[in-house]
């Protein structure tokens, strides 16, 4: 939650227009708030406001414009630094904060409230092409195996959640968002809404139209909270009868990473995304660019990872030939 009272008003000010105008996602305006606010700690420190060094300490609600008009290309360098020896900040990390800060110094030249936007020469550190973690096809068989466990008493709902992540390749957010009125059982279809709030539609398999319809049948219709989660809109329930949670939903895919034998130091709720989208890439030979709109990339790049992990597939094919020493 964002603690609006921490940030000074022209920060305030940059959310709202996020949410309002450019319809960023929750999640995301408070990456941008953490974002921020970690650049203006610093701040202090670098323009030798407070006598503070400690950032969790440092308040920074009295910060001015007039201080922001002063940045330049070279602080912001200097804030990087301080993330790097400070914080072993990773490129990854430092990548997302100029990102942040490239859209907070865009909006205040926007609104006039800089003259001079000092990100215009901001380079983004290059960033290492790491290929993503995912299950195996009998990694992923065993998961559902165990996902359909007649001792659990919410079988039903769990083997559901975890097929729809394993044949969707759907984020944590947009399963735990889906409505019932969401699911068009006659067309097969279900509308989620993705990053940004932007609605798209995943076409269900049997398995999943199947898992689906067989926890509709035990889903609670007695008893379920109206409240402003919409709990009783929701597909999927948590054991008090309202919208199932994010950390819950995350407590079961890792019960069941465990039961199936999965280390669970390697493998997270958001890797069953990552197998997902290399198992059709891989065994179903889908267009990249038919995945792209399934998994709701907004760059093709970023879908294009997936066809890293098959070329890496297809060299190391080539190594384990016998005739490849000789």
């Amino acid at each position: 939650m964002i603690e609006r009272e921490a940030n000074p008003p022209f920060l305030n000010d940059f959310l709202d227009y996020m949410i309002t105008i450019q319809n960023k996602s929750q999640n995301t305006v408070k990456e941008y708030n953490y974002d921020l606010a970690t650049f203006l700690k610093f701040l202090k420190i670098h323009f030798h406001l407070s006598k503070e060094t400690d950032l969790n300490k440092i308040e920074y609600n009295d910060l001015d414009l007039n201080t922001i008009s002063k940045v330049k290309l070279e602080d912001l360098h200097a804030f990087l630094a301080y993330l790097t020896n400070n914080y072993n900040s990773k490129p990854a990390t430092r990548s997302r904060k100029i990102s942040s800060l490239r859209v907070f110094f865009n909006y205040l030249c926007l609104k006039n409230h800089i003259a001079i936007n000092p990100t215009q020469n901001l380079e983004t550190p290059k960033l290492g092409k790491r290929l993503p973690k995912y299950l195996s096809l009998e990694q992923s068989k065993k998961l559902l195996e165990v996902s359909d466990n007649e001792d659990n008493r919410n079988n039903e709902r769990d083997h559901a959640i975890t097929t729809l992540f394993l044949n969707c390749g759907m984020r944590l957010s947009e399963l735990v968002g889906i409505n019932i009125k969401d699911i068009n059982f006659d067309e097969c279809q279900l509308n989620v809404i993705g990053k940004g709030n932007k609605e798209r539609t995943i076409y269900l398999n049997k398995a999943c139209l199947k898992a689906i319809t067989e926890y509709m049948t035990v889903r609670p219709k007695e008893g379920v909270k109206k409240d402003n989660k919409d709990s009783d809109k929701a597909l999927f329930l948590s054991e008090r009868r309202q919208r199932i949670g994010k950390r819950t939903v995350q407590d079961i895919i890792y019960k069941e990473l465990r039961l199936a034998g999965i280390d669970t130091d390697k493998y997270s709720v958001h890797k069953l995304r990552h197998t997902a989208a290399t198992l059709m890439y891989q065994y179903g030979g889908v267009d990249i660019r038919a995945l792209q709109e399934l998994l709701g990339h907004e760059s093709i790049s970023t879908t294009e990872i997936y066809t890293h992990v098959s070329n890496e597939q297809v060299r190391n094919a080539v190594e384990s030939n016998p005739l490849a020493n000789l």
